[in-house]
This record gives C-alpha cells, structure tokens and sequence, in this order.
C-alpha cells in the first residue's frame, strides 16, 4: 500500500495539502465501511465473534493493498503474525478467553508493525512501529476532515444569506402563534406535527447520542490506523546497528572499573582483561559449588517420593521458595551475559575453562528450574490447579529456553540482541500457545477428582459460563468435598446447601444473558454450554 507524505522546506499555499495523506481509492471507501462494521459489531457487545470478523475485514484490505512483489511476503516475521493474528482472532471467538483476546492485541499490532517494515526482526520493535504508525496517522486522517477552501466562499454566501431570512422567520414565528391561539383546529394540527417531529428527534438522538458517536469516531480512527500506514524508520534504523555476534574491541579491553583510591579525582581505573577473567573464574567456580549443594538438597528431598510432614506450610514452601529460586535463576543469567559481553569472548587463555564453568552453571540452574517445578506440581496435587500454578509451567519452558540462548552466547559468541530476538519470538509463540487452551473446563476437571478432599468452590463458581456445565454435571461433589472458598484473603467454609444455591443461580443468569445475546458477542465455547445445560435440562 502506498502512502505519500510531503513535507516542503518552506510555507506556501499549498504547505496544508502537502501535509496530509494520499489515501488509495479501496482506502477511501474501506476506512468509513470499517467504522461502520466496528460499531456494529463491537457496540455493547463483548469480544468474540465480532473479533474474527474485524479482523478478517481489516487483513483482507491490508493484503490486497500489498502489491504481489512486497517486501512483506519473504518476511518471517510477517508470515507469523499473519498467522497468529487469523489464529488468535479464531480462537477469541471459540473460546472468547483473555488468554486469546490478549494474543489476538499482541498479534494484530506487530503484524501491523511488520507490514510496516518487514524487515524488523525484533518482535517488541515491530509492536512499537506500529504504535509509532497509529499516532502519526490519526491526526494526519483528521485533516482530512477539514473542509477545502474552495468551499468558503459558499459558506460565506450561505451565511450572509441566511442572516438575511432571520426577520422573516421570526414573523413566521409570531403569526403562527397568532393562529393557534385563535383557530383549535390549526392548534391541534400544529400539535401532531410538533409530536411526531420531536419523537423523531428523539428517536434519532438516542441512536445518534454523544456516546455513540464518540465510539463511531473511536472505531473511524482505529480502522484508519490498521489500513493507512505511515512508514516509520526508527526502529528499523536503530536495529541495523546490531548485529547477532560479538566483534572484538581493540580500544575497550575493560569490562567493569574500580574506583581509584583517590576519590577525588573522581575517576575510574579499568581492570584488565585478566583481572576480569579471575574474578570471572572464581565466581563460576565458588556458585557451581553452591549450587551443588542446594540441587542435591532439593534432588534429595523434592525429586524422590517427597511427602510434607503434617503441619507442613505448603503454601509458603511454593509460593516463597519458587519465587526466590526463579529470581535465583534470572540473577545467574544476567551475571552470565554480563562477564560474556565483550572482549572475554576472545581470551583465548583461559576461554575454555571459563565456558565449561559457565555452562556447568547454566546446566545446574536447569536443574534449579525441575525443582520449580516440581515444587509447583506438588502443590497442584495437594491443592488443586489454578491460572498462576498453570503459568509457572509456561514461565519455566520460556526459562528452559533462555538457558539454552545462554548456552549458544557462550559457545558462539552470541550478541545481546540475537538473545532478545530469540527470546521474544519464543515468548511470542507461547503466547499463543497459552491462548489455544481451554484452561477453565481442565482446571474445574481436574480440580473435581475424588482424590482432591478439599475443594476451592468459590473458585470454580467464579469461572467463566462455560464451565458450568461442568459444574453442574457432577452435583455430588457438594456433599462429598470439604467446600471452601477465598473472602478477604481467608479461607471460609463453604456450605453444600449455599454452594448449590449459587451454583443455580449462576446457571439462572447465564442462560438470561446467553438468550439476550446478539449474534456478534457469539462465542462455540458458550454455545455448546447452553446446548448441553438445555439438553440436560439443567
């Protein structure tokens, strides 16, 4: 899609036009169509169905835009956002989950940013470039507002004439009450058209009101922004510079300085390539050792047929130990990109000891990271499932593989931004692979297993309207759990009696929306709970 913006060195009479864009014919039709098609679906209506037919409208005009030999088609990164935009969009209305709705903002924005400039390889700048897009264009779109000023001389002539039938007017006024005082007939007339003239008004501002407007003009400009594109080249500029490898630095040796004992002169003496290398090799080799010691401790204790003793604080061993031992772990690799930062790189003397003690390092912290987990499955099967308990997981493959991007900086001398880039993109994908679950129905499943004797209710009913056929479908465990649920931050018992009331009138409500819902706000999940609460008779 072309879009020309110039900007002359100097003001003339044409400085305003040279400003504003040039939008293509599709363009001129398909923002305002857009505008439309986002206030119907999409007003009072919640994110589902609507999402994936938004955004099949905005992609079709942005494809057919490209011309069939663009840059944007050889870019990967392009290529996957498509293809994650579509999924995510499929899977909003599918499931209608935040997971989806949130990979389906991720997704439409850097795809956005990608058509922009295909050749970004960095996720996060992608997304930037096409916030960076969205704020030049909409107000460039707003100009198009304004009128042209071969129009304000008939503006001007209007307005002198129409001051000239002021006093006529006013006349017109004063005879008309003349008459409908003195002629019932005429009055009463005059009443009917006034009637049917005000119900229109009324009619037309209650669907024309000032709410509505502002979200017509909310969707004008965000249609604007997905289809007009105003070439942004900062960030594309700013990642030409980096490069995937490390290169050595003949005129910087120094990797971090100390303070001269002259601390009046307030200056700093680098420490030499050397220097830097002991200090290097005696912290790799004094926290493999500790290391050492704490996996064996959890290897002993966590890996092989763990048991908490009665009184055992479950929740503090997990919520406490895993958060230290994450942080434990973020810390290891960030001192493992500092030392491999530079020109230790290319110390040749004591290179491969160095990179063995490293990856020992990061091999241990792998181990470090199984104990997590561990420590996160044994609370799952002492106290059921839940969103955060599911993200650690996610949180631990991101992790398993940035260690393994560690291992490559190590051994191939990686840069910091190859490190980036692939660690974006994995968290990009996983992303979407949060958003392809259907997290709520495996959690209430998994949670109503018999070997769970203590039951988060409160939880469950707190769930979105599909699960409850789920619920529903297995009343007994109201009489055969011990029912809790969360209030203020302290665990109360929760009562089979008031557990079913509430569990009634959760299936009350829902089928009252689900019947009142118009067919944008349509997700399968919640269809398909309907049909099975309808079939049931439940």
């Amino acid at each position: 899609m072309e879009v020309s913006t110039n900007f002359p060195p100097a003001r003339s009479d044409s400085s305003v036009a040279a400003h504003r864009l040039t939008l293509t014919t599709l363009q001129k039709v398909a923002i305002p169509v857009g505008a439309i098609w986002f206030y119907t679906l999409f007003w009072q209506e919640r994110p589902a169905l609507n999402v994936l037919l938004y955004t099949l409208f905005v992609l079709t005009v942005g494809l057919v835009e490209l011309p069939r030999h663009a840059p944007q088609w050889r870019s990967t990164g392009f290529r996957l956002t498509l293809a994650g935009t579509i999924l995510s969009a499929a899977l909003v209305a599918w499931y209608g989950s935040g997971a989806a709705f949130l990979a389906w903002l991720a997704s439409s924005a850097m795809w956005l940013g990608y058509r922009n400039q295909p050749h970004l390889k960095l996720v996060v700048y992608a997304l930037l470039t096409a916030v960076s897009s969205a704020i030049r264009a909409v107000p460039r779109l707003a100009q198009l507002l304004v009128l042209p000023r071969s129009l304000d001389g008939r503006v001007e002539r209007a307005w002198f004439y129409g001051r000239l039938l002021v006093l006529p007017f006013v006349a017109l006024l004063g005879f008309h009450i003349l008459f409908a005082i003195a002629n019932p007939v005429y009055s009463a007339l005059t009443e009917r058209v006034l009637n049917a003239i005000g119900e229109w008004v009324e009619a037309f501002f209650e669907i024309f009101s000032i709410p509505h407007f502002l979200f017509f003009l909310f969707g004008l400009a965000l249609t604007g922004a997905a289809l007009v594109i105003v070439p942004v080249h900062y960030f594309a500029d700013k990642e030409s510079r980096f490069g995937e490898f490390i290169l050595r630095q003949r005129d910087r040796v120094a990797s971090f300085a100390v303070r001269r004992p002259d601390f009046r002169a307030k200056r700093f003496r680098a420490l030499d390539l050397r220097k830097e290398y002991i200090v290097a090799l005696s912290m790799f080799g004094l926290v493999n050792v500790l290391l050492l010691v704490v996996n064996g401790v959890d290897i002993n204790w966590i890996w092989f047929g763990f048991q908490p003793s009665p009184g055992f604080d479950l929740t503090q061993f997990v919520h406490e130990g895993t958060y230290v031992l994450i942080l434990s772990i973020l810390v290891a690799m960030g001192i493992v990109l500092w030392f491999f930062r530079r020109n230790l790189n290319f110390y040749e003397q004591g290179l491969p000891l160095l990179r063995w003690l490293a990856t020992v390092w990061v091999l241990q912290n792998a181990v470090l990271a199984v104990s997590v987990g561990l420590r996160n499955y044994y609370y799952i099967l002492y106290t059921g499932l839940a969103y955060k308990r599911i993200g650690v997981y996610f949180f631990l493959l991101l992790t398993f593989f940035g260690l393994a991007t560690v291992l490559l900086k190590i051994w191939q001398r990686r840069s910091a931004y190859s490190l980036v880039r692939m660690n974006g993109l994995a968290a990009y994908v996983l992303m979407l692979g949060l958003a392809c679950g259907n997290w709520e129905i495996w959690i209430a499943r998994y949670n109503l297993r018999p070997e769970l004797h203590e039951l988060d209710y409160g939880f469950l009913l707190n769930m979105p309207d599909r699960v409850l056929p789920t619920l529903a479908a297995q009343p007994e465990v109201l009489t055969q759990r011990h029912l809790v649920h969360e209030y203020y931050g302290s665990w109360i018992e929760l009562k089979p009696d008031d557990a079913a009331q509430r569990l009634q009138q959760r299936l009350a409500r829902y089928k009252e929306r689900q019947e009142a819902r118009k067919w944008p706000s349509y997700t399968y999940a919640d269809w398909r709970a309907y049909q099975q609460l309808t079939a049931n008779k439940l």
